[in-house]
């Protein structure tokens, strides 16, 4: 069990799979840093040295935004539309669906916690 930038990576699964686990990487982000450090593609998570750990770390935490900062960053897009008071933003503070779902028969979970 490893722990990079948040996200928790078993062992058994090769680096370039186990590094989508984290948010803000996806496959190609993944396969780009393996092949920056020189990293095989089919070494597994629990074969890999504490350097090449520490290696893996500082590029994403350099080169990518991931998991804390991403969701902040979420966050604060979200709240500046709440400020605007534009469409979105006012579907976002009542909990509706934001694309035009239809929220007639569907969207039960979103009305649920309107109606109370």
């Amino acid at each position: 069990m490893l722990y990079i930038s948040g996200a928790r990576l078993v062992g058994d699964e090769q680096v370039r799979i186990a590094s989508t686990k984290m948010d803000g990487i996806g496959p190609k982000k993944a396969i780009q840093v393996r092949y920056r450090l020189g990293i095989s593609g089919n070494i597994k998570i629990k074969e890999l040295t504490k350097y090449q750990i520490d290696q893996i770390e500082q590029m994403i935490g350099q080169d990518h935004v991931v998991h804390w900062e991403l969701k902040r960053g979420e966050r604060a897009d979200i709240e500046r539309l709440i400020s605007i008071s534009c469409y979105r933003g006012i579907r976002h503070q009542d909990g509706s669906p934001l694309r035009g779902q239809r929220t007639h028969t569907n969207a039960r979970t979103c009305r649920k916690l309107i109606r109370k």
